[in-house]
């Protein structure tokens, strides 16, 4: 990368970065989320995401490892994580993808089912300055549709002292924070169940199977496991 290449990338998206570059990045972004704190994202956890075989993977990782600035810090036994700079081009990315997502809902009439792969396609498409104007016109969103945080014009981004849905304490009340945007089958499942961002409910207790006993707006419903895994919470503590 040149000078200038370097400075746009600290600045926010860069225009050098293909799209497939930043699929990774911001898959590497996302999943490293996912894994306990300093834990890498290994070579199989990104092939499942972006659905490539793994020695794709494995060859992507290693170009963006050798890129100047690295955008990737990669061994071969370990995984990979996001370097300084990369991490920032992951963030922009994010924050275009969110913002997209946040337009298509509230300005086009898209369900929060729709929107997630319309923002894939959009999303490489558009500057750091479009994506200002959107959240101007948005009024400076901190959420998306799915309740996931939109990083600010600086990248900052606050995360919520969250958790699954599936480790909440027996007996305990939450309110739902967020849920995964990459299942339009499960997002309309929680529609159905009333399961939107903002949501207050208390958990009765969890079957053998795991499947989750729930009690919100005054009816109890039930929910499986692995769909509790793609829906976070906040305790709540009152």
């Amino acid at each position: 990368m040149t000078n200038l290449d370097m400075a746009k990338l600290a600045a926010g998206k860069s225009s050098t970065l293909t799209p497939a570059v930043e699929d990774y990045l911001r898959a590497l972004y996302k999943r490293g989320r996912r894994n306990l704190p300093g834990e890498p994202v290994t070579t199989s956890q990104m092939a499942a995401c972006l659905d490539v075989r793994p020695a794709s993977a494995t060859a992507m990782l290693q170009k963006l490892a050798a890129l100047e600035p690295p955008l990737v810090a990669y061994h071969k036994s370990h995984g990979a994580r996001l370097t300084a700079a990369g991490e920032r081009a992951a963030l922009a990315l994010v924050r275009c993808h969110r913002l997209l997502e946040l337009f298509l809902h509230e300005k086009l009439g898209y369900a929060w089912d729709e929107v997630h792969e319309e923002a894939d396609r959009l999303e490489h498409a558009i500057s750091d300055e479009v994506a200002g104007r959107i959240a101007a016109a948005l009024g400076h969103p901190t959420r998306d549709p799915h309740g996931q945080p939109i990083p600010a014009a600086d990248l900052s981004l606050e995360h919520a002292a969250a958790i699954p849905l599936r480790d909440l304490p027996p007996g305990a009340a939450a309110v739902v924070c967020q849920a995964r945007d990459d299942d339009p089958a499960l997002l309309r499942l929680f529609a159905a169940l009333g399961l939107w961002p903002g949501t207050a409910l208390v958990l009765l207790g969890t079957k053998p199977d795991g499947t989750l006993r729930l009690r919100l707006a005054g009816e109890t419903i039930e929910l499986a496991a692995n769909a509790a895994n793609h829906l976070l919470v906040i305790i709540d503590e009152s």
